[in-house]
């Protein structure tokens, strides 16, 4: 990534057109994007695009790296839990990454369903055709997909609406010893590592509720629910709350019994955006992650 820095001289002006005119290489559209996206800091805080400057303040842009080229079909084996002419439900495995990115230009989710539904390919969001939602390279489970613009719209309607209801199984570190409870705090870029989601002042809302579902020696499976669907929201809000993950190298610490996250999205009812029909999937944990619960108490994590 690359970093700018500005110094604000003059007062009144709004962030966007200040941007638009200290970093004349970047469109208008790119720069509205990196705000949206907490890339733009303004004295160490996110800020709206139409927010006033003033003397003195210091503007901080962070450039991702450069998107990858155009993504095409791969043949990558999916696991179809339902599908029909307007949509599908997978369940994703643990190390595949949904889009493709920096770092991660090919053998994506995404690759497998161009080859699956040939007709994503002229969908007009060309490197994320079909994709509603997300879900982190290393947490497995359900993700639904659109064939169609028209559909996907619908899906992120539901999303953003929050009437999709998601249930992830997580094991965290610790005793959690409040039975259910709710986790409240906004989330957004961690000013201290642009790498990493954070509750900061300024970020975006973020709700999760959570349920014991039974202890393993030091650890604890729980149910989570987020309400809002930000960037490792589960994540940030376990370790927030002294319960990170286990297995989560980036918001807890690594585990000598898991190669990835203990993640695993269980649960996914929506609405059927063509016919209204009500739709619920489940999957189980997958084999990696049941065969650790009985060695914790021996073996710890």
């Amino acid at each position: 990534m690359t970093e700018l820095k500005f110094t604000v001289e003059s007062a009144g002006v709004r962030l966007d057109r200040f941007l638009a005119d200290h970093c004349p290489g970047i469109s208008r559209s790119q720069l509205q994007k990196l705000v949206e996206q907490d890339f733009v800091l303004v004295n160490g805080m996110p800020f709206k695009a139409g927010r006033k400057l003033s003397p003195g303040d210091a503007v901080n842009v962070t450039l991702p790296e450069a998107e990858p080229e155009e993504p095409g079909a791969e043949s990558i084996s999916l696991n179809i839990v339902y599908e029909d002419e307007h949509l599908l439900v997978i369940d994703k495995p643990a190390g595949l990454v949904v889009h493709p990115a920096p770092g991660h230009s090919r053998h994506t989710l995404v690759n497998a369903l161009l080859a699956h539904c040939p007709e994503l390919a002229r969908a007009p969001k060309r490197d994320r055709p079909g994709i509603v939602h997300r879900l982190d390279k290393d947490t497995s489970g359900l993700m639904v997909v659109a064939k169609s613009t028209e559909v996907q719209e619908r899906l992120i309607h539901q999303f953003s609406s929050r009437t999709v209801k998601k249930t992830y199984l997580a094991l965290v570190d610790g005793i959690v010893t409040e039975r259910q409870g709710v986790i409240e705090g906004p989330i957004g870029r961690d000013p201290d590592d642009r790498k990493l989601m954070a509750i900061v002042e300024g970020g975006r809302e973020a709700r999760t509720r959570f349920r014991v579902v039974e202890y393993h020696g030091t650890h604890t499976l729980l149910e989570a629910m987020p309400e809002t669907g930000r960037t490792h929201q589960i994540r940030v809000h376990l370790a927030a709350i002294g319960h990170p993950v286990c297995g989560d190298r980036m918001y807890g610490r690594k585990s000598s019994q898991l190669r990835r996250q203990f993640l695993h999205a269980a649960r996914l009812a929506f609405v059927h955006p063509v016919t209204g029909k009500s739709m619920e999937y489940s999957s189980p944990l997958p084999a990696e992650l049941i065969q650790v619960l009985p060695l914790i108490k021996s073996r710890g994590l």
